[in-house]
């Protein structure tokens, strides 16, 4: 296939010309797609119709639309379903712009011009056109862009037509799906999960079928268990029947080295085919064929092979479609894996009645409501348990009102499964005879953890929250509310890293400006204080953030400020706002003193947001002084890049500890709000930048002894972790469930540092001979002047080296040294020492060459008479001034202990450091460009 011109090429892509990063022109869909096909994954061929296309084939009508959208209330069902139908029709009724028509039908003629067909055709273009006029069958599928991120699936949200075959039939599917952008059930998820007002677009993506005799979906990483194991559901047939719920899947387990460690065959009964004319059909399978192991052992280990590779290509875990055709695997579609289940530990009391697939974690009980049809849906009430035979997303309303879910077919990948997860309901699939076993109205108990059903009101048992393991790097919670303070106590957690005040301000109902205009600032004042007390109970530490209240946020708080921010994320909420608010803020601080002064055996501290300059930390102790504060630890949220750096600034102004905000902190450094499904895909808390910002924070904190924390969810994720406790963080704050699988991790990397060469006691001691030398150092320059002989010199310098040595251990030893005589230690640091002194000498003539200059030769030092006054009167070779000076300095300031190297890794100094000519990179991901560069 030829490549085209990107000027005649305007509204349809080739997976060839795309990437990962392609998300706002051809949806998430398109883009996981190109990304696979460029890394040599065997994707079938397929082109992309852009989102300019979407835009360009709507213009006429968008005006339409987005008033029909104004009006919907989309917890009215029947009106969200009467209005969704109007866009849909508006839009398939609209007829496509000839130039975007014609680009769609080349594109469909090129897609069926393969390599088998060129062979026959021996490239003569009669031959061609002889042997390709018959249509090809392709998959035209949605590609939203909020498709396929990395927190929200939207996973069935539109629609996907299969065998679509010849131009008519393709034109009315691509304008069908462009239409389903605005069903009921993605009009109705798009506004729960927060992405109805933000812009939204679709991608078509026109691919050529695979005839599957076998397909299926596979977990690069098991999204249920605490493992790490790739898991594969399989069908005979077409994959559409385990996304549609209609079949129960084989279930293959299998380890990171390929070992297939279980198994579970099911009765498939069916399988969805194409016939001859292309139409999806359903089969019934015979008992043998239905029990059958649908995968081979080799086509297992080959698919879990593909999956670990997909994972290690995109960094992330990832839910993959895939298909079989004469034995060859086919990889259609790969997406990031939105959640991730934990093992209950809980037990649930009462007689076990049935059981399925445990595919949403968490337990609920309430009424059996079974449904036959989804005309029967308005049976479901709050609180209910919606009961069907198999799982569809136009049900997506109605498991919103549920207490959980229950379904007879379906597998962990169906489309209820995945919105299920996500909207945290407990649901449990493949129970193959759900409907027939409970009863309408019957009382049940689901427990999404374990797959079981259970008869009655069971208790409901939460997953467990375990105790934190012991490490050197303290483990805190992130606690908001007073109700959630007795479950975060279960980690036995010493101290809270965050508590916002946003949550008890909210719970009041009541914004902090209503209490001023009112002038009743010091009842705002008590409910503070009596949240802090409640939630402050259990924990011998807490640390507070003073109010951020963003106007966006709280605008519907009573008597909050009606003025609109142009960008409420940039505007009037953090520290900007409490020093504006002066009563506020004192109101704030002194809630927070009254509770510190009621429990005088906890440790308090409050910490400032959104901090940008030392000014505003001075103002804020300032106040904190004249409230009488003086006990309780003061710092600030490093949520700016101004923050970070400036970190030295900040510190020098007096600061107990600092605290980061990663949420924050990436969406300012990299520009992007994650709020904002257009540029959410850019999220990202382990770019560089972010890593790098954080990284500085923390030297400099332990340079001017500071302590450091992190208290935004990216502490929750082991990837950021791990840098955290290389780079040597005091502390993480997690939430509650987090908490132990994080500590016990933190536990792990701690083992891996390398062990200090000397104990905290012998470390001490080696300060104290620096400081002491030092002082000899001073002493001797006044004898200096009186002592010219060298050898006189030498003996001095040695006398008094000794002297302070042996009084020094002496003393420290009598008291605390007790199995090592102070003359063993004095021997070994002594020669640590005069090696050191002679190491650096030779450093210092190695970096001092002979030199020419103007023809004359230059001494590598000055002449001794120029300085003689200089040179100490124990120093006995002048040469070993500046040695001495480099290992013991000139005064007692530690100096940093790590050298940092500006590029660290950085492929671009790697070229210009090397003497040889640089060499072209035409491909960077050979080469390292994401390391945190340490730029500062």
């Amino acid at each position: 296939m030829e490549e085209k011109e990107a000027s005649k090429n305007s509204y349809v892509k080739w997976l060839y010309e795309l990437d990962k990063t392609a998300g706002q022109l051809v949806g998430g869909k398109g883009a996981n797609l190109a990304e696979m096909f460029n890394a040599k994954l065997p994707v079938p061929p397929a082109f992309a119709i852009t989102t300019d296309a979407y835009r360009h084939f709507t213009k006429e009508i968008k005006t339409q639309i987005e008033e029909i959208l104004e009006s919907i209330d989309v917890d009215d069902t029947a009106e969200l379903a009467e209005k969704s139908k109007q866009i849909r029709e508006l839009i398939i009724n609209h007829e496509l712009p000839e130039d975007l028509k014609e680009e769609i039908l080349e594109a469909y003629e090129d897609l069926g011009i393969d390599k088998e067909t060129l062979e026959i055709a021996k490239a003569d273009a009669l031959n061609i056109l002889q042997h390709s006029h018959e249509p090809v069958f392709v998959a035209v599928r949605s590609s939203a862009t909020t498709e396929d991120l990395d927190d929200a699936s939207f996973a069935g949200q539109q629609e996907t037509y299969l065998n679509v075959k010849g131009d008519l039939d393709l034109i009315e599917k691509v304008k069908r799906v462009f239409a389903s952008l605005f069903t009921a059930r993605a009009i109705f998820y798009r506004k729960k999960r927060g992405f109805s007002k933000e812009k939204f677009s679709l991608s078509v993506i026109v691919q050529k079928m695979v005839d599957s005799e076998k397909s299926g979906v596979m977990f690069s990483k098991n999204p249920i268990k605490e493992n790490e194991n790739v898991v594969i559901e399989a069908v005979f047939g077409l994959g559409e029947g385990i996304v549609s719920g209609k079949i129960k899947p084989d279930t293959y387990e299998i380890t990171q080295e390929l070992k297939i460690v279980e198994k579970k065959i099911s009765d498939k009964k069916i399988a969805l085919v194409r016939n001859s004319q292309g139409k999806v059909e359903e089969v019934k399978l015979n008992p043998e064929k239905s029990k059958s192991q649908t995968l081979e052992d080799g086509e297992i280990k080959s698919l879990a092979n593909y999956g670990i590779k997909i994972e290690d290509h995109y960094k992330k875990p990832q839910d993959i479609e895939f298909a079989l055709e004469g034995g060859e695997i086919y990889i259609t579609q790969s997406r990031p894996i939105t959640t991730k289940a934990k093992s209950s530990k809980g037990e649930i009391k009462g007689e076990e009645i049935l059981s399925g697939l445990g595919s949403s974690p968490g337990i609920g009980s309430g009424k059996v409501k079974i449904i036959h049809d989804l005309s029967e849906l308005d049976k479901i009430k709050k609180g209910d348990v919606l009961v069907t035979g198999m799982t569809n997303p136009d049900m997506v309303v109605s498991m919103q009102k549920s207490a959980a879910i229950v379904t007879d077919q379906g597998g962990l990948t169906c489309h209820a499964s995945i919105v299920s997860r996500e909207m945290g309901i407990p649901a449990i699939v493949g129970t193959d005879k759900a409907t027939e076993v409970l009863k309408d109205g019957e009382m049940i108990t689901v427990d999404g953890f374990t797959g079981k059903i259970y008869k009655g009101e069971g208790e409901n048992v939460k997953a467990e929250v375990k105790p934190v393991v012991s490490t050197k790097t303290k483990i805190k919670v992130l606690v908001d509310l007073p109700k959630a303070a007795e479950r975060a106590a279960k980690t036995k957690a010493e101290g809270i890293g965050l508590m916002r005040l946003e949550g008890i301000i909210a719970s009041s109902g009541k914004h902090p400006i209503k209490f001023v205009k009112e002038k009743n600032i010091e009842e705002y004042s008590k409910i503070i204080e009596k949240g802090i007390e409640e939630i402050s109970k259990p924990f011998k530490e807490i640390w507070i953030r003073t109010s951020d209240i963003r106007s966006d946020e709280y605008a519907n708080l009573e008597g909050a400020p009606k003025d609109d921010e142009a960008n409420p994320m940039l505007g009037n909420h953090g520290i900007r706002f409490s020093l504006k608010n002066p009563e506020i803020f004192k109101a704030e601080l002194n809630a927070i003193k009254n509770v510190a002064e009621k429990s005088p055996d906890k440790k308090f501290g409050f910490m400032i947001p959104l901090v940008i300059s030392p000014k505003e930390i001075m103002e804020t102790k300032k106040i904190a002084d004249e409230l009488g504060l003086n006990k309780i630890k003061k710092g600030i949220m490093i949520e700016t890049p101004a923050s970070a750096l400036i970190i030295k600034d900040l510190l020098k102004v007096g600061v107990d500890f600092v605290s980061f905000g990663t949420n924050d902190l990436t969406q300012f450094t990299l520009g992007v709000d994650r709020g904002n499904e257009d540029v959410q895909y850019l999220y990202d808390e382990t770019h560089p930048a972010v890593l790098n910002a954080i990284k500085r924070v923390i030297r400099t904190c332990k340079e001017m002894r500071v302590e450091s924390s992190i208290c935004g969810q990216a502490a929750s994720k082991k990837e950021m972790v791990k840098h955290l406790i290389e780079w040597g963080i005091d502390s993480l704050s997690v939430n509650a469930d987090a908490a132990y699988e994080i500590s016990q991790y933190v536990a792990e990397l701690e083992k891996e540092q390398p062990v200090e060469e000397k104990s905290q006691k012998e470390k001490h001691i080696k300060e104290g001979i620096k400081e002491e030398f030092n002082k000899e150092k001073k002493e001797a320059n006044e004898e200096e002047k009186s002592h010219q002989n060298k050898r006189y010199k030498e003996h001095h310098h040695k006398r008094h080296f000794n002297k302070f040595k042996k009084k020094k251990f002496k003393k420290h030893f009598e008291n605390n040294e007790k199995k090592r005589p102070p003359e063993q230690i004095v021997k070994e640091i002594d020669k640590k020492v005069e090696g050191e002194i002679q190491k650096a000498v030779e450093e210092k003539q190695g970096f001092a060459p002979e030199r020419k200059e103007h023809g004359k030769e230059k001494p590598q030092f000055a002449p001794e008479q120029h300085q003689e006054e200089k040179v100490p009167s124990y120093v006995a070779d002048t040469t070993q001034i500046d040695a001495i000076h480099e290992l013991f300095g000139d005064t007692q300031e530690t100096q940093p202990e790590e050298s940092y190297n500006q590029y660290e890794n950085n492929f671009q100094q790697k070229q210009v450091e090397s003497k040889d000519k640089p060499k072209e990179i035409k491909n960077f991901s050979d080469e390292e460009l994401d390391e945190v560069l340490d730029i500062f």
